[in-house]
Formats: C-alpha cells, sequence, structure tokens
C-alpha cells in the first residue's frame, strides 16, 4: 500500500502534536510484531556477516557501504523460503526491526579502519582487544543517546527526508505488497552475484588452494587463479619491455593491478563521477607526480633502518614501493587537496548549520501533552545517559590511550554540536560528512595537545564516531517512523547491533590485519606496526587510517614547532599548496553548478591514497553500470533494464558480500589452519 504522508503545509503549519497525532492515527501498527527473538536472531547474524564485509572492505576503500537495503532484502527472502517450509512469515516491521540490528552493526567499523588504526601506527603497538571493543560499544551506545532525542526534531516535526532511510521504507512497503516478485527477483540477484564472485574469490585464494592442493591432494605445488599483475611485470622486464616513466618502473611504484571483485562492486555503487575522479588523482600522482618527483631526488628509494644502505630488488633496482612513496611524500598533498575540499563543502552551506540549531533554544512554553511519550525513548534517559556513559568513554580515553581528563571532557559538548551538524546534513542529502568533521577535533586537539597524537586521534574518534553514529541511526529510524514502528524498540534494535557488530568486527581485526607483529621489531622499526597492517603490495591500504595519521602528522608538526622542518620538504609544501588551492577551486565550481562539476576533487585526493589496483576496479564497476544504465534506462520491460538497471544495487551487494566474506576466510586460513597442517 502507499506510504502515508503529511502534505509541504501541514509539515509547515501544523503543531508537533498534531503531527504525534496524525501519525498515530494513521502510520502507528501498534498491535503488529516488531522486535521478536527472530527479527533480534536474524538481525545479529547479519549484521555480524555484513559488518564484516564492511571492515573488509574499508580497509581496502576507506568507507563502509550501508548495509540497510541488503540485509532488508536478505531476511525478506530467507523468511520466504522458510515460509515454505511451515515457518511464519516475518512482518514488514519485523523486517524492518532486522535491518535495523543490522545497520547498526555495519557502522561500528568506522573507527577500526581510521582512527583506532592510525593510533595504532603512530605508538606502533597493537590496541587491546577488550579496549578496542568496549571502547567502540560506549561510544556508539552514546550515540544512540543522542539520536533519540534528535529523532523527535529532524522525523516527526520536520519530516526531514534522510534520503536513504526513506529508500529502504520504500523497498520495504514493496516487499510486503503485490510487487513482492520484484523482492525475490532483487534477492536471487543477489544470491547469484555473491556466489559467483565467493567462487572467483575462492580460487584466486593462495591459502584456500595451497590447503586443497598441497595439504589434502598431497600435490607438490598450490596452483591459484593470479592475483595481480605481477607474473606480467616479470615477463616484460625479462624481454625489455617493462613499462616505465622517467626510469622509474610501474613495479618499482607498486602499479600491479588485478581483479578484485569487491572493488568493482564498490565501484558500481560508487557512481562513474566518483570512481573517474579517483582515477584522475591515482594517474596524476603515479603517473606523472611520482616519476617526477623521483628523477629529480625529492623521493628517495627505501633504506637499510639499521646501515642506511639503499634496498634493492633482484634485479637491482632501488626499491619504493607505493606505502613508501605515499607516506614518505604523496599522501601530503592528497590530504591537502581532501581537507580543503571537505572544509568548503562543509562551510559553504551556512544553512545547514543554522538549521541545526534552530529551535534547540527555543523559547519553552507550558507542558504540553506528549501524543508518542509512551512509545518513545524517554528524554531523561538521554539527558541521564549521556552525562553518564560519555563520563565513561572520557574515563576509557584517559586510562587507555593517555588523554588528558580535560580534553575528553571537552570532546562531550563538541561531540553535540558536530552531531547537530552531519544529522542536518544527512537529513537533507543522505551523505554524512564524516571526513569532513573528523578534521575539526583533529586540529582543535592537535593545537590543545601538540605532543601527544594520540589525544587528536583519540579525542576526535570520539567526536566523529558519536556523531556519525547518531546520524546514520537516524536514517535508520526514518523507515521505521513511516512504517509505523514503535521507537523504544529501535532503540533496543541498535543496541543489538551494536554488540553484534562490535563483537564480529573486533574479532575479525587482529587475525585479519595485525598477524605479524612482533614487539621485538617494533623495538627498532618505528613503522612495523604499520607495515604489519598495510603491507607493500598487501591487500589493505588503509585509507582513511592514512589520512587520520596524516592530518595527526602534520597538526603535530604545525603546532609542535620543532617537528615541522623534518617531516615536510619544501617540495611537498609546495605541492601541500597547490593541491589545496586547484581543491578550492574545483569545491567552488562544484558547488557553483550544483553538482553538475563532473570531478570531485575529494575523490581526486582518495584516489592517491586508495591503492592503484583497487581504484582501477572501481572504476571498471562504476563504468559497466554506467555503460549498461546508458543502453537499458529507457527500454524498461527489457531483462537489461530489470537486471543492470534496476537491480544493480543487490547485484553489487551481493558481489561484495561474496567476495569479501571468502576473501576474509582466505585469510584466516592462512593465519589458523596452515600453520597447524
Amino acid at each position: 500500500m502507499a506510504i502515508e504522508n503529511l502534505t509541504e503545509e501541514q509539515i509547515r503549519t501544523w503543531t508537533p502534536e498534531q503531527k504525534d497525532r496524525w501519525w498515530l492515527a494513521n502510520v502507528f501498527r501498534g498491535d503488529m510484531a516488531q522486535l521478536t527473538w527472530r527479527s533480534a536472531a536474524v538481525g545479529f547474524i547479519l549484521g555480524g556477516a555484513l559488518s564484516a564485509t564492511n571492515l573488509y572492505v574499508g580497509a581496502k576503500t576507506g568507507w563502509t557501504l550501508g548495509v540497510g537495503l541488503t540485509s532488508v532484502i536478505l531476511a525478506f527472502a530467507m523468511f520466504k523460503v522458510l515460509s515454505k517450509m511451515g515457518a511464519k512469515d516475518m512482518t514488514i516491521l519485523e523486517n524492518n526491526a532486522t535491518q535495523s540490528i543490522a545497520t547498526a552493526a555495519g557502522y561500528m567499523t568506522g573507527p577500526l579502519i581510521s582512527g583506532m588504526a592510525a593510533f595504532m601506527w603512530i605508538n606502533n603497538a597493537k590496541m587491546h582487544w577488550f579496549h578496542m571493543m568496549a571502547f567502540n560499544v560506549v561510544l556508539s551506545i552514546l550515540g544512540v543517546l543522542v539520536a533519540f532525542p534528535m529523532k523527535r526534531r529532524f522525523i516527526n516535526n520536520e519530516q526531514q527526508p534522510f534520503p536513504e532511510g526513506r529508500a529502504c521504507g520504500v523497498v520495504l512497503d514493496t516487499l510486503y505488497t503485490s510487487a513482492a516478485a520484484v523482492g525475490l527477483f532483487k534477492a536471487k540477484a543477489l544470491a547469484i552475484a555473491a556466489g559467483a564472485a565467493g567462487f572467483i574469490t575462492f580460487v584466486s585464494g593462495a591459502a584456500y588452494m595451497s590447503l586443497i592442493q598441497e595439504k589434502l591432494l598431497r600435490l607438490k605445488h598450490a596452483w591459484h587463479l593470479p592475483h595481480d599483475m605481477t607474473g606480467v611485470w616479470d615477463w616484460l622486464r625479462a624481454r625489455g619491455m617493462e613499462p616505465a616513466i622517467k626510469g622509474t618502473t610501474f613495479q618499482q611504484m607498486g602499479l600491479t593491478p588485478g581483479l578484485d571483485l569487491a572493488m568493482i562492486g564498490a565501484g558500481g555503487l560508487m557512481g562513474i563521477r566518483a570512481a573517474s575522479s579517483m582515477m584522475i588523482g591515482m594517474a596524476i600522482n603515479f603517473l606523472i607526480v611520482v616519476p617526477w618527483m623521483i628523477s629529480i631526488g625529492e623521493i628517495l628509494p627505501r633504506t637499510n633502518a639499521q646501515t642506511g644502505a639503499v634496498l634493492l630488488d633482484a634485479n637491482g633496482l632501488p626499491v619504493f614501493g607505493r606505502a613508501w612513496i605515499l607516506n614518505s611524500w604523496a599522501l601530503w598533498w592528497g590530504i591537502s587537496i581532501m581537507v580543503v575540499a571537505s572544509m568548503v563543502s562543509l562551510f559553504a552551506k551556512p544553512k545547514v548549520f543554522v538549521e541545526a540549531f534552530a529551535g534547540l533554544f527555543g523559547k519553552k512554553g507550558e507542558k504540553k501533552e506528549d501524543p508518542v511519550g509512551h512509545i518513545e525513548l524517554p528524554l531523561w534517559v538521554s539527558w541521564v545517559g549521556v552525562p553518564v556513559v560519555g563520563a565513561v568513554g572520557v574515563w576509557m580515553a584517559h586510562v587507555w590511550f593517555g588523554v588528558e581528563i580535560l580534553h575528553g571532557a571537552l570532546a562531550i559538548p563538541l561531540i553535540i554540536v558536530l552531531t547537530l551538524i552531519a544529522a542536518s546534513s544527512t537529513a537533507l542529502t543522505g551523505i554524512t560528512p564524516t571526513g569532513s568533521l573528523s578534521k575539526i577535533p583533529q586540529f582543535l586537539f592537535g593545537w590543545a595537545a601538540p605532543k601527544h597524537p594520540a589525544t587528536n586521534l583519540m579525542a576526535g574518534v570520539m567526536c566523529v564516531e558519536v556523531a556519525s553514529n547518531a546520524s546514520n541511526l537516524l536514517m535508520d529510524i526514518k523507515p521505521g517512523y513511516m512504517l509505523g514502528a514503535k521507537p523504544r524498540q529501535q532503540a533496543v534494535g541498535h543496541i543489538i547491533g551494536i554488540f553484534s557488530g562490535a563483537i564480529a568486527s573486533t574479532v575479525l581485526f587482529f587475525p585479519l590485519f595485525t598477524t605479524g607483529y612482533d614487539p621485538a621489531v617494533a623495538a627498532v622499526d618505528p613503522g612495523h606496526m604499520q607495515a604489519v597492517m598495510a603491507p607493500e603490495g598487501g591487500q589493505f591500504g588503509f585509507p582513511s587510517a592514512l589520512q587520520w595519521k596524516g592530518v595527526s602528522d602534520l597538526v603535530t608538526s604545525l603546532f609542535g614547532g620543532e617537528t615541522a622542518a623534518s617531516l615536510l620538504k619544501p617540495s611537498i609544501v609546495t605541492s601541500m599548496w597547490i593541491a589545496a588551492v586547484v581543491g578550492l577551486v574545483m569545491e567552488v565550481l562544484r558547488l557553483a553548478t550544483k553538482n553538475k562539476f563532473p570531478i570531485s576533487p575529494l575523490a581526486i585526493g582518495l584516489g592517491v591514497v586508495v591503492p592503484p589496483d583497487s581504484t582501477i576496479c572501481m572504476f571498471a564497476g562504476a563504468l559497466f553500470f554506467t555503460i549498461a544504465h546508458a543502453v537499458y534506462k529507457d527500454r524498461k520491460e527489457s531483462t537489461g533494464h530489470r537486471l543492470w538497471v534496476a537491480t544493480q544495487e543487490p547485484i553489487c551487494a551481493g558481489i561484495i558480500a561474496g567476495a569479501a566474506l571468502v576473501g576474509i576466510g582466505d585469510v584466516l586460513v592462512r593465519v589458523f589452519v596452515l600453520p597447524r597442517l
């Protein structure tokens, strides 16, 4: 059935009480099952699995995927199958509860691939698993406590769109109407895409193939589908044909394209504008700037930590590598263009700031009856919970990460400010400006404690994680409001999802990324932790963590005084100024043309820090679906339109889930199974 909505005039003229009474009378489904044991269990399991895929994709690309629609379709299909076996079908609100839990779980990976990873790199040591999980849980619960009072304003009263949340509500409504066949088709497409991607990833897995061929079949050598073009470069080098620019070969720079299906799926969701901008950033950096800087001696090859001698590869060529090039020179101009573009985009919309605080300090009238008070999360829970849970977070940051109590306490009011800004942006555009907002606390706390990088990192994590979590949860609350769900049960569902995501992501984080860390090596090699987590030529580049660490190093150098000269060469400073001006001009053009300017400066910077092979695969995925849209968009009755246009998102989600989950399994087999055989 059609979802009931207020008119624009009603939204503008009705009082909050009138709107709440209308919702109770026309939308609320008080007697329908919602947060049941089975919806909680399915959401917990799906959330754990989907948070694992977010951890995998985030470590590769620096961004996480919304899992709401994926969990909706999977839960719907799962219970359709079970209903044919005698189980009672899931109600629309049970499905919504499932996606609430799964979505909350998916958001839990953000700090792990950004600020927390950067903290471990700077400390050159592992973070204790309990500290990681408990701090993440506390901050996420704080996000729930901050989100629900804002729900009354942004969703109940202002009826803000929250585009992705609204889309999820529409999909749910469609699945449970006569158009349910559409949902089943999308579910089948998702499953087939996941199966195909999983199979290809399986035969590409060196650990899987070694286990089967060498350990089980007793073959002398195991074969697996090659991951990249390293063998091709070796073949070309043997024939004197290896491509090089200004005397530096592609392999020296770490340019080894390969087949990464998860990144192809991510590119399909990303879109051609962002993907092509990333390609531009990658090409400018590795095909123009880096070879030029190497040729004039501004980027030097890697050296032996003990002797200082230049490292040479098997062919006698100096060793550079993508990670070394990035950390020693190229990272800075990439960060500069991203920071400037992010801040211009954020502060170019003063209306967001005005509306964020509008009504926050409005006049208080006489107390009125609250029609939905019996189903909303009581406000006193937030008024009591925010200072109490916030104090726990401040204590954790102080005891575990060395953040001064005063700095941690100052993060709490900053959290409220940043959440209001982030929620206003999410409500209108569906985009939570996490990257932009992260720079604000990092610079503020970097100025306050320039000699202690952990302060700007972990206080920044506190601010950004709560603001991001609260804003994204508001996006998730929107479909529940559209469909008549009980807000209190959604709050409980979010808490369940927090624990699901925290358990899954923390349990996977250490075997996936920190295996090989040796405290003895770390004692003599200050870059050991980073090299273990983001090794040269490895699967994971941790672009978001690179940004956090880069900004931390930058603010430390700016406000710490004597360290600036050793950190930033004159050529690096020049590149940063040029990138800043370019980012400013491009972002102004994008805003002036109402987003019609074809290049994203933020994505250009991302193309610098994301591994080139991932960038190429994302561009390939975006290009494929762009061509498919161009071919089939007007042929709405064709199979091509039904598959590549109408079902693009489930297919991409299936590719990502299949490739990521099987890829995670390959790492776990390598870490836990093969060493014991």
